[in-house]
């Protein structure tokens, strides 16, 4: 059985109607793969339930905690200007702690799926809110499941490798394991130097006896599948197989699609396609995450082919007639060709001689020439 984490109150975490986090995601994905009839005896959706407290309280600090317990029912309270709340990126609104606590109580469920040697996959559609911090808020992410599992996975393994491929660093996850070497942190970004939240660059690998642990390949607007997938496979798989972790936990964020609002990577799903490729082969216990992706057309696809992968199951090209109906679109997979970069400044040697640099300097940050 490969669970797929899901319940209606993954709706609940809304951050305004303007706000380009938009939770009807979580159920075009439910919607897509039950229309694909995936969903069966052995591939099932489990009911996600609310993370305890305790848990949380395993990466988050009790005042942060408390401000949140708060401002649930006290929205108007004076501490949603703290915390990194407010009316930017991350707004707290009424119910904020039982929806966030919903939307990541998936991935714990997940871990404690995987640990109890029922299965060896789990898929928490409402996870990878990857940029919550310990104390606040950031990037959207109010609570950060994927460091809440990864501490519960490390009660009983030794190692566990986490691995992101969001357009956006994934900074909050990273910065509490920076100095754990039971944890390695790979972030495949689009580059600080161009997006949010402007952080994880080749010479930020770690402090302390974490030193090594954590790896960033960050990348220019406009990458495409072919360069991201050489970047790819020239750094993670050798990463993941050298750390040789017990469990690993990977983050897909479809706001590296070409068609996001946000990002600027310019993938298309051959490229989600060969990563999961990559992960299915290397047969390991594997707790998958969604993340970013602000394109309603895109995040469900991808987010469809992750659990595929995970389920092995093949999903036909052409999309399910009922959910053509509901939500439109045609076909599972981006036509060929990719998408041209828009003229902006950067030319196809620029990306890739942005990339190669990248790649050198992460190398020698970790003794690798």
């Amino acid at each position: 059985m490969v669970p797929f984490y899901y319940t209606p109150r993954f709706q609940g975490y809304s951050l305004g109607p303007s706000h380009p986090f938009k939770p009807i995601r979580y159920r075009r994905t439910h919607d897509l793969l039950a229309g694909y009839g995936v969903f069966g005896e052995r591939e099932s959706v489990v009911e996600a339930e609310p993370a305890p407290e305790a848990a949380i309280r395993r990466a988050h600090t009790a005042e942060y905690v408390e401000a949140l317990k708060r401002l649930n029912d006290e929205p108007d309270s004076p501490l949603r200007y703290s915390h990194g709340l407010g009316p930017g990126d991350t707004p707290a609104f009424a119910g904020v702690w039982d929806a966030t606590r919903d939307c990541i109580g998936g991935s714990l469920q997940g871990a404690e799926f995987i640990l109890s040697g029922q299965g060896q996959r789990a898929f928490n559609v409402a996870g990878g809110l990857h940029h919550a911090m310990a104390n606040h808020a950031s990037g959207f992410c109010v609570l950060n499941d994927a460091a809440i599992a990864i501490h519960r996975l490390l009660d009983e393994v030794e190692r566990v490798a986490y691995v992101d491929i969001d357009a956006h660093h994934g900074d909050g996850v990273e910065a509490l394991f920076y100095d754990n070497p039971r944890v390695l942190t790979v972030s495949m970004h689009e580059s600080g130097e161009w997006l949010f939240p402007g952080t994880g660059f080749p010479r930020d690998t770690g402090r302390g006896a974490g030193v090594g642990t954590a790896l960033n390949i960050p990348l220019a607007p406009h990458t495409g599948d072919e360069l991201f997938m050489a970047a790819f496979h020239e750094i993670v798989p050798r990463a993941v197989e050298a750390f040789r972790p017990d469990v690993v936990v990977t983050q897909f964020g479809a706001d590296a699609h070409y068609s996001d609002p946000l990002a600027h990577l310019a993938l298309t799903t051959r490229a989600y396609e060969a990563m999961l490729g990559y992960w299915d082969r290397l047969d390991l216990p594997w707790l998958a995450l969604g993340g970013g992706g602000y394109n309603m057309d895109a995040v469900p696809r991808v987010w469809a082919m992750v659990y595929a992968a995970q389920a092995k199951v093949s999903l036909p090209d052409t999309l399910p007639q009922e959910y053509q109906a509901a939500w439109g679109g045609e076909t599972l997979r981006d036509p060929e060709p990719s998408p041209a970069p828009p003229p902006d400044g950067l030319s196809a040697e620029d990306v890739a001689g942005y990339a190669r640099r990248q790649l050198d300097d992460l190398k020698r940050s970790l003794g690798w020439t």
